[in-house]
């Protein structure tokens, strides 16, 4: 019997990306990411289930909603896991950068993790002049980020399950430019429609430590409006849609946005 083939530090860290797009429930050899991947890395889709499935016992953020992964997690599986999160500021662009090697995107293509579909690439609009290293490295960051969280979410606003992916943002509950250290944190981020997006970023809107909807008392003031009864005033205590499987936005950084909520009433 042949033996298998061994996992490389470079591989892990590709399907560390990966990992961080799917929810637990998907990550299983039907899943067409999973077997796309698989047939990149040129491994079985059982194969990089199994992987996946070994990293999700790793996972803090799924241990606290009672979820376990396999137990075969390997030394090198722990050591690849403890370099990805030690500074995710290094480490998932460079990882975003290898999966958008793989899947063959050069700098005129975006790629995109959809769950129920696989890896898609699609032209990039045209974005002007070259871009430098660094500017390179923050947008690779931010591509990461944003199908990590969305995907987190179901591919839907957390407030109205709003499913349209393109009026969907990656929102950072606590702000990119004052905390770079959680800037690429899954655990920091919310899927919101662009509207709530924007509320929530200007502290129009918040969520109490058990996820439900907390609007200002210049909202409030504002129901009359149709748009705001209905955008807003509708989902008022109304808990954040999140899938059972997904990570949990960090409660202690919710807390941290509730202060500044309070703070300008």
């Amino acid at each position: 019997m042949p033996l298998s083939k061994k996992w490389t530090r470079d591989e892990l860290l590709v399907v560390l990306n990966l990992y961080h797009k799917l929810t637990f429930g998907r990550l299983h050899s039907r899943n067409p990411v999973v077997i796309e991947m698989a047939e990149k890395l040129g491994r079985g889709a059982n194969s990089v289930a199994m992987k996946l499935c070994n990293l999700a016992s790793l996972d803090p953020a799924l241990k606290l909603r009672g979820i376990k992964g396999l137990s075969g997690a390997s030394a090198l599986d722990r050591s690849t896991w403890n370099e990805f999160h030690t500074d995710l500021n290094e480490s998932v662009p460079a990882s975003e950068e290898a999966l958008r090697a793989l899947f063959g995107a050069d700098e005129s293509s975006e790629l995109e993790v959809l769950p129920k579909e696989g890896v898609r690439l699609r032209k990039r609009p045209p974005s002007g002049p070259t871009e430098t290293t660094a500017n390179v490295k923050l947008r690779r960051g931010q591509e990461y980020f944003r199908d990590a969280v969305l995907n987190n979410f179901g591919g839907r606003c957390g407030v109205t399950g709003l499913a349209v992916r393109e009026l969907l943002i990656a929102s950072h509950i606590l702000p990119w430019g004052t905390h770079p250290t959680e800037r690429l944190n899954l655990c920091n981020g919310l899927s919101l429609s662009r509207l709530h997006d924007a509320a929530f970023d200007r502290y129009l809107i918040t969520f109490d430590d058990k996820f439900r909807l907390l609007l200002s008392p210049r909202l409030k003031n504002e129901l009359s409006q149709r748009a705001v009864t209905e955008n807003f005033g509708a989902y008022e205590g109304e808990h954040l849609q999140i899938p059972d499987d997904a990570a949990l936005p960090d409660s202690s950084f919710l807390a941290e946005h509730r202060k500044r909520f309070i703070a300008k009433k």
